[in-house]
C-alpha cells in the first residue's frame, strides 16, 4: 500500500513539471511572450524533469530522486530570485542587465502577485514536497 502511495507522488511530480512545460510554451511559443534570462534558467531547470520523472513513474522507480531533487531546488532558487526582482522597484536598476528583456517585466499579473515566476516556484515547491514524501515513504517501508 506504501509503494502505491509512493507511486502517486511521483506521479504528481511529473504531471506538475509536465504542466509547468506546457503552461511555459504556450506563454512563448503561443502568446509569444519572450522569456527574460531567468525564465530560461528557470526553464533548464524544470524541463528536465519531464523525461527523468516521467520515466521514474513509469518505471515506478524512485532512484531518480537524488539526482532531480537538486534541479527542483534550483530551479526554485531561480524562481524566488526572479519574484524579488519583479518586486523591487522599477527604478532600482538592478533587472536591467537581465538580457533583451527585463527580467523585472510582468507578461502575466493576477490578482497582483501571481506572476509567470510565481507560477513557477509554486510547480518547483509542489515536485520537491512530492518527492520527499517519495523518499519517507520509501524508506519507511524499506525499499
Amino acid at each position: 500500500m506504501k509503494y502505491r502511495k509512493s507511486g502517486s507522488w511521483l506521479f504528481l511530480a511529473w504531471a506538475v513539471s509536465v504542466v509547468a512545460t506546457l503552461g511555459s510554451l504556450y506563454l512563448s511559443e503561443v502568446l509569444h511572450y519572450v522569456p527574460c534570462s531567468l525564465c530560461w534558467y528557470q526553464r533548464i531547470f524544470m524541463y528536465p524533469l519531464v523525461l527523468l520523472l516521467g520515466i521514474a513513474t513509469a518505471r515506478s522507480s524512485s532512484v531518480i530522486i537524488p539526482y532531480v531533487l537538486p534541479l527542483a531546488i534550483i530551479g526554485a532558487g531561480f524562481s524566488a530570485y526572479h519574484i524579488l526582482l519583479q518586486n523591487l522597484p522599477k527604478d532600482s536598476g538592478l533587472a536591467s542587465a537581465c538580457g533583451a528583456v527585463s527580467c523585472a517585466e510582468d507578461y502575466l499579473n493576477w490578482f497582483g502577485f501571481i506572476t509567470i515566476p510565481m507560477l513557477a516556484l509554486v510547480a518547483f515547491i509542489i515536485i520537491i514536497i512530492a518527492l520527499l514524501q517519495v523518499h519517507k515513504l520509501e524508506k519507511r517501508s524499506g525499499y
